[in-house]
């Protein structure tokens, strides 16, 4: 399973998740278990094909299975998805977070120093949604949005994770349903707070530009990056001067939220020094009050380095195939976001360990096409003799590096599509509604024509 992401023996980049880890993690968490046909190394390797391959589906999960068996002279396994499917409901959660968190942690602490800004690590925040298969149990944990009809929505989860900007790894991340008490982006940030390391910073949109996220933040010793919320006045004739269109103010608290107990709320200081920062058309508000070690560009600059979020969770949904999940129950749809989750981390540490090879950053090289490579020299890599375990992987590392984006500078696209979609009528009523409309619609039919 290691050699599927190009992992050999090594310090550094090169080994991100050792084979005595990973024996101990599966001890751990799958417990004692019979040596069968999908035992739990098996299950989560087949588990991240799927994530990684175009299709996504058991059927060509078994497949790619009953290949690797033949290959290798064992007795062929049968072609029906249930052993497989009941393999993967018996796979621990808790394993596949565990090793993802650990990838993760390892991608990050050993990352070079050219990939950090001034030193200090940056991790970039945001949220976004899946949906997944209409099933009563799926939309008892996620219900469907409030502005879709009964029957006719898909449940909705939400997601916020933390990705490190120098690596591209998710260093931690929450899910929850898209409606109900605690369920925001907000209530799911908090969660990842134990996340977050003194001395890092935290780059995230407006949204996320509040008093309690900035008091929590600066109680961990952690500096956050955005831009002002639209709602929030400033004046830059008062407070103290540091430059033009740039002054440390001081916020006040606001009232306790009904979220916060008051305990916690006791805890908050009455004020807060907050710096804001204007940059061309942006109003920037940062906890990093000394313009000489964060001057305003260095602030742009690195506020202009949060749409890589954006991109990443793109990578995750579009590329990835997880923006529409398969699988039709809670557990199994959770299981399925830390599945890709994982596959994603892997790929990264991969792209990382081929760029600093190349002595390059991790950010120049292209996601998709890294994938296409993996998935390419799938087969040979999990295969390899010892002989030519190293030279395969030497292969594989450089050809990611030679994968490198074009850098395009403010570059504008509209968010519209120019290909048409297909002129189908919209299912406006419960599918079984509709097959009984048709179902009508034929028996008169028939009773029309002799």
């Amino acid at each position: 399973m290691r050699q599927q992401f190009a992992q050999s023996p090594g310090d550094g980049l090169s080994e991100v998740l050792s084979a005595c880890e990973l024996q101990r993690a599966v001890e751990c968490f799958a417990g004692p278990y019979r040596d069968r046909l999908y035992a739990p190394l098996t299950t989560l390797s087949l588990f991240m094909g799927q994530a990684l391959s175009a299709d996504g589906a058991c059927q060509d999960a078994v497949a790619r299975h009953l290949s690797e068996r033949s290959a290798l002279g064992a007795h062929q396994c049968s072609l029906n998805t249930g052993p497989y499917c009941r393999a993967r409901q018996r796979l621990s959660l808790d394993l596949i977070v565990y090793l993802q968190r650990q990838v993760s942690l390892r991608v990050e602490q050993r990352q070079p120093q050219a990939w950090r800004w001034q030193g200090r690590s940056v991790k970039l925040l945001d949220g976004t949604t899946v949906s997944m298969p209409d099933t009563l149990a799926n939309q008892q944990a996620y219900p469907q949005s409030r502005e879709q009809k009964p029957g006719l929505g898909f449940p909705l989860a939400r997601l916020v994770a933390l990705i490190s900007l120098g690596s591209g790894a998710v260093l931690d991340w929450a899910m929850g349903p898209c409606k109900g008490k605690g369920t925001g982006e907000h209530a799911l940030f908090r969660q990842l707070f134990d996340s977050l390391q003194p001395g890092d910073v935290v780059v995230a949109d407006r949204f996320h530009c509040t008093y309690w996220n900035l008091a929590m933040l600066s109680a961990r010793a952690v500096d956050l990056v955005s831009r002002q919320h639209a709602r929030r006045l400033h004046d830059f004739r008062q407070g103290k001067r540091l430059g033009r269109a740039d002054h440390i103010v001081q916020w006040q608290r606001p009232s306790r939220p009904a979220w916060m107990d008051a305990q916690t709320y006791a805890l908050i200081p009455h004020q807060l020094k907050v710096r804001e920062t204007r940059v061309g058309s942006w109003m920037l508000v940062s906890t990093m009050l000394d313009p000489a070690q964060a001057p305003s560009a260095e602030l742009d600059r690195l506020y202009r380095s949060r749409w890589n979020i954006e991109v990443d969770l793109r990578s995750i949904k579009a590329v990835m195939g997880m923006d529409i999940l398969r699988c039709k129950s809670p557990d199994m749809v959770n299981k399925e976001v830390a599945i890709h989750l994982l596959a994603y981390t892997l790929a990264r540490a991969v792209m990382a360990q081929a760029a600093n090879l190349a002595q390059i950053t991790a950010r120049c090289l292209s996601f998709k096409r890294s994938v296409q490579i993996l998935d390419a020299y799938h087969q040979q890599l999990r295969h390899a003799g010892v002989t030519r375990t190293g030279l395969m992987i030497a292969c594989v590392l450089g050809a990611i590096a030679q994968l490198r984006l074009i850098w395009r500078p403010g570059r504008i696209e509209p968010r519209a599509i120019k290909r048409r979609p297909k002129p189908h009528d919209l299912l406006l009523v419960p599918r079984e509604v509709a097959r009984a409309k048709l179902a009508a619609k034929r028996q008169r039919l028939l009773k029309v024509v002799p």
